[in-house]
């Protein structure tokens, strides 16, 4: 944590916009994951998609819940929950206070993993490790115990892009893909699904 500088840290007043302005600037943006253990996994988040209000895929879409409470929150605290019983999906809540935002974070590309898996002995892995939300939050070790956390430093925070990163989306080096979501019987025509153009660790082309 020494090399994380506070300009890095994405503050929560940065996240406190609509989640479909929030998705596409997450892209490009680092996930980091310090465990119980002091290891640190981060990733670059390259897929994303919004959810906001009057949105029927959106669990905030009825009502106001005990479970989904935390999406009617401050923005920049997480949003955590099962998806078949086994799988969790991390979301990050956006916009005011009250409105009901949020972007779901669908795949990581990796850039570092917990002790006993080599980056460069298993390359194929390595790409398609953290393409899924499942997946990023089974590797990232992300559950329902970090439901409605701040992210800041301490457990899960995020960063925002490294100014190589920029400088390449700047140039079109790198460049986006926006599209409709992936997976949903509701809101399906609905363009809030962003990632990163030919990036093996996205989840789905």
């Amino acid at each position: 944590m020494n090399s994380t500088t506070f300009s890095q840290i994405v503050e929560p007043n940065w996240l406190a916009r609509p989640s479909t302005s929030v998705a596409p600037d997450l892209l490009g943006c680092t996930l980091v994951r310090l465990l119980p253990n002091g290891e640190i996994i981060r990733g670059l988040i390259v897929e994303t998609e919004a959810y906001a209000p009057g949105d029927p895929a959106f669990h905030a879409y009825r009502r106001r819940t005990n479970r989904n409470d935390v999406l009617f929150g401050l923005a920049g605290r997480s949003y955590i929950y099962l998806i078949y019983g086994i799988y969790h999906c991390f979301n990050i809540v956006t916009d005011q206070d009250g409105i009901p935002s949020a972007v779901l974070i669908r795949a990581l590309q990796l850039l570092s993993l917990p002790a006993g898996i080599d980056l460069d002995l298993n390359q194929n892995l390595a790409k398609k490790i953290a393409a899924g939300p499942g997946k990023l939050c089974r590797v990232m070790q992300i559950d329902r115990s970090l439901n409605g956390s701040v992210l800041q430093p301490g457990a899960l925070w995020l960063e925002h892009r490294s100014s190589e990163f920029q400088q390449q989306l700047d140039s079109q080096a790198i460049t986006f893909v926006q599209t409709t979501r992936i997976g949903l019987t509701q809101g399906i025509d609905l363009p809030w699904r962003w990632y990163i153009s030919d990036c093996p660790a996205v989840s789905r082309p």
